[in-house]
């Protein structure tokens, strides 16, 4: 089956301390990493959100591309849905 590229976005807490927010984005790394192959990660920081969200005005940004079969974003947005501390997130297909 041929890959995919795809980047994924997420939106963690912003009263998560470095060491949260590293785990957070090692377990999203990890779990990317069981069916695809990751080409970069990007911490944005903490940056005011456009609009409030569960009554929060700013969050992490982190941003990851990477590579995988049809089957694993899916995946990815079940396991983002479940996990405390993550506000927003999307993923999102690139094309080749």
């Amino acid at each position: 089956m041929a890959r995919n590229n795809y980047e994924t976005i997420f939106i963690a807490d912003p009263s998560l301390d470095e060491e949260g927010l590293n785990a957070l984005t090692e377990k999203f790394k990890a779990l990317i990493e069981t069916q695809g192959e990751v080409s970069s990660v990007e911490n944005w920081g903490k940056r005011k959100l456009a609009y409030e969200i569960n009554y929060l005005t700013e969050g992490y940004y982190v941003l990851i591309n990477f590579s995988a079969e049809a089957d694993l974003p899916a995946e990815l947005e079940r396991v983002y849905s479940i996990t405390d501390g993550i506000i927003r997130s999307l993923v999102v297909r690139k094309d080749a």
